[in-house]
């Protein structure tokens, strides 16, 4: 699992910080998730393959999470780009994204295949035969998911030559990969562990966009192994996070804790702040294991 961060700061672009974006690699998917302006432009920057994308996934109709999404898609276009892209996103952004569009006489000639979310309940949003995608209602000022990606467990890895000292006849190898017990060829029953070992781990990743303290969502996230939260303020604002909507890195770091994460990321800034050592030693009194986000930092998660 691999994290590409090309924009985590809150509010506006500035000419060194960008506004959220990411890339997660997860199974031969690359889903960007939130399109913050000026990114394709951190995309071409980091040489991340336009073409890979197939899905995206915003959060909310906040202009620093989504005004990079027409341009893309127009870019696209440009690249004479065919395949379909899914986007996943409050009811709206159809509306938006197609009047635009229109007004420019500007037509993709791809197929764009928009997702409209106006549930407040976790829902499974996309699944193929590697990964699930959940949303994960958040409490900001506009309607606002975050999204719980999760790989599927692969196939049993088969232990060739005890299957065959166990005479089991090849064509059901397929079934032993798949969990199965089978018949060998003298009729005994072989116990599926005998003769395979168990799939590579799987990994989770759960992005926590814009949202103030919200202890509903841990069941959702439980045991994720990497947790991005947003963290605007430090304790000295942490009056502004109320009013706003937003989180502090304390409370980001006791929702990492309450989940039993693996890790914390922290991220969308407040750009009041001209360090962000500060966000990680804050989120440290509550929880250990925490990282910073920073434009163009990329995480690689190796299998547990």
């Amino acid at each position: 699992m691999k994290l590409s961060i090309l924009g985590c700061y809150s509010a506006t672009p500035r000419a060194l910080t960008n506004t959220t974006s990411q890339v997660l690699e997860m199974n031969n998917h690359m889903f960007l998730i939130d399109c913050g302006e000026g990114t394709q432009v951190q995309l071409r920057k980091h040489k991340i393959k336009f073409n890979r994308i197939k899905h995206i996934f915003i959060s909310h109709l906040h202009g620093d999470h989504f005004f990079g999404l027409v341009g893309l898609i127009s870019t696209f276009r440009l690249l004479t780009r065919e395949a379909d892209l899914h986007i996943y996103g409050p009811k709206g952004i159809k509306e938006i994204v197609t009047l635009q569009m229109k007004l420019a006489d500007s037509w993709t000639n791809y197929k764009l295949i928009f997702h409209e979310l106006s549930s407040n309940e976790s829902q499974l949003i996309f699944e193929d035969d590697s990964v699930e995608v959940y949303t994960i209602p958040l409490d900001h000022r506009v309607y606002t998911n975050g999204y719980l990606f999760k790989e599927k467990p692969g196939e049993r890895k088969l232990d060739v030559k005890a299957a065959e000292q166990a005479n089991i006849n090849v064509a059901y190898y397929r079934k032993l990969k798949q969990g199965f017990d089978v018949v060998n060829e003298d009729g005994v029953l072989i116990d599926n562990e005998k003769v395979t070992s168990p799939p590579e781990p799987t990994m989770s990743y759960a992005f926590c966009s814009d949202t103030a303290y919200k202890e509903d969502i841990v069941p959702i996230i439980k045991n994720v192994d990497v947790l991005y939260h947003e963290s605007t303020f430090l304790e000295k604002h942490a009056d502004l996070a109320p009013k706003t909507k937003h989180s502090t890195a304390k409370q980001a770091a006791t929702i990492a804790k309450k989940a039993n994460a693996g890790m914390l990321l922290l991220g969308h800034y407040s750009t009041r702040y001209d360090s962000l050592e500060a966000f990680k030693e804050e989120a440290r009194e509550v929880f250990e294991f925490v990282t910073l986000c920073d434009d163009g930092k990329t995480f690689e998660f190796p299998s547990k």
